[in-house]
């Protein structure tokens, strides 16, 4: 007979079962005075702990994004860098500012919030709709790509060294917290005011009143961006030099310019909603109003990787987002799923299908590096080399290892450069995206 509720019964045989298995003695005993992890740690995979690659780039040292969410901005913001440092032949220690580019998202994003909300309101949305409730979950520190590509386009860019980080752009919860509540009172006020009197003028001039608020907050906290600079640099034949009187987009015009938009966003999504060689977008994925929208190009795993590795060998860093949420060890800076074994002790595997891991919410984008090597044999890469930034206290000096497997299991998206796509996929860039729901799996980097 099928058993609804959980019996007593039953749980005595699981108790009884459990008391005559040794292993779960030895197991409770460790799990009693060890953290959770240390227990199951493999030392199994020796050939991915080797800090060795066949290709392997070149490139500046790892940055440090502290207490925030902005691994966006940091690895968007070392992929620039080293287009500038190549250029100018920078020698040390060189980033660009992204705080400045934090700063913008900022504002940007909650007025963007604010327009989306406005837009549903208009439409008769009520409070507790599910896209109303997928807003005021509130403006976190994530974003995508080509929010990263808009913002600088508009605002252009400076170095670290002209617009430092400050306490609060490098612990972001208190800003977001308090500008997240008044994200809320917006709401709060503009569905009251609509119902009133439906004037959506008034929601207009409500927005801006608000608008100032935020632009208050983060101006306080994150610092005056500057308007103009001077940029001081040495080569590596220890020359320097300077360029004055600067404005950050003339520094990006001159320095990036349109390579920014040779770059195009590839992913990997195998579930069963979505296409390969067709285009997607996830509604109110986004910041700059008027910016193009996030758009992503489907493709099979194999055929990024492919795209992945011609990029690495000419010599080009490769932006990407994955989830690294399991099988981390932080401290040797490796992701490799055979280096926590809890299937021999318990049968369970964080690892399944990839499009049902997506499915059922047991995987999705959470942080975005830098790819600068891989490890090639007999034509197949087994390990891949990561720039973090977390700050080079782990890992070797801040760069990690992604063993071959984990990067096919949790690896979903990356920036390539339009040449290395073929003609079907430029020419599957020219269709109409499919809009995807907010919540879509393919959007929670940018929460």
């Amino acid at each position: 007979m099928k058993e609804k509720e959980l019996s007593l019964k039953t749980i005595d045989a699981n108790r009884k079962a459990y008391l005559r298995n040794d292993k779960y003695k030895v197991l409770r005993h460790a799990l009693s005075s060890n953290p959770f992890n240390d227990v199951f740690a493999s030392k199994d995979i020796v050939e991915n702990t080797n800090f060795t690659f066949s290709i392997d780039v070149e490139t500046l040292p790892v940055t440090n994004q502290r207490r925030s969410g902005r691994c966006w901005i940091f690895s968007a913001s070392n992929v620039l860098r080293e287009i500038i440092a190549k250029k100018l032949n920078i020698k040390g220690q060189f980033e660009i500012s992204q705080n400045f580019i934090a700063y913008y998202d900022k504002i940007e994003k909650y007025n963007y919030f604010a327009e989306s909300l406005i837009e549903l309101i208009s439409q008769g949305a009520k409070h507790d709709d599910r896209k109303v409730e997928f807003l005021l979950r509130g403006v976190g520190d994530g974003g995508q790509w080509q929010m990263y590509v808009e913002l600088v386009k508009k605002y252009g860019i400076c170095p670290k060294s002209v617009f430092g980080e400050t306490a609060q752009s490098n612990e972001t919860m208190g800003s977001s917290k308090l500008c997240n509540s008044a994200l809320r009172k917006f709401a709060a006020d503009a569905f009251r005011s609509y119902k009133e009197n439906k004037n959506l003028n008034k929601l207009y001039e409500l927005k801006e009143e608000y608008n100032k608020k935020i632009y208050n907050i983060f101006t306080s906290c994150f610092g005056v961006p500057p308007t103009s600079f001077d940029f001081e640099y040495v080569d590596k034949d220890n020359v320097y030099h300077i360029e004055k009187g600067l404005t950050p987009k003339k520094f990006f015009d001159k320095y990036i310019g349109k390579t920014i938009d040779e770059y195009v966003s590839v992913i990997n999504g195998p579930t069963s909603d979505k296409k390969y060689n067709k285009t997607y977008q996830i509604e109110y994925v986004g910041n700059v109003i008027g910016g193009k929208p996030v758009t992503h190009l489907n493709v099979d795993f194999d055929r990024m990787e492919e795209m992945i590795i011609s990029q690495l060998k000419d010599g080009e860093i490769v932006w990407f987002g994955s989830d690294v949420g399991k099988f981390g060890d932080r401290i040797a800076g490796i992701w490799d799923i055979d280096s926590f074994d809890y299937v021999s002790a318990f049968g369970v595997d964080e690892v399944f299908d990839k499009a049902d891991m997506l499915d059922f919410y047991q995987s999705a984008m959470g942080h975005a590096m830098c790819i600068t090597g891989v490890d090639i044999k007999d034509d197949k890469p087994v390990r891949w080399k990561i720039e973090n930034s977390w700050g080079d206290q782990s890992g070797d000096k801040g760069y990690y290892i992604m063993g071959e497997s984990f990067f096919r299991a949790f690896v979903y998206q990356a920036a390539i450069k339009n040449k290395y796509l073929n003609k079907a996929e430029l020419k599957a860039l020219e269709g109409k995206p499919v809009l995807l729901a907010p919540w879509d799996p393919f959007g929670t980097l940018a929460d």
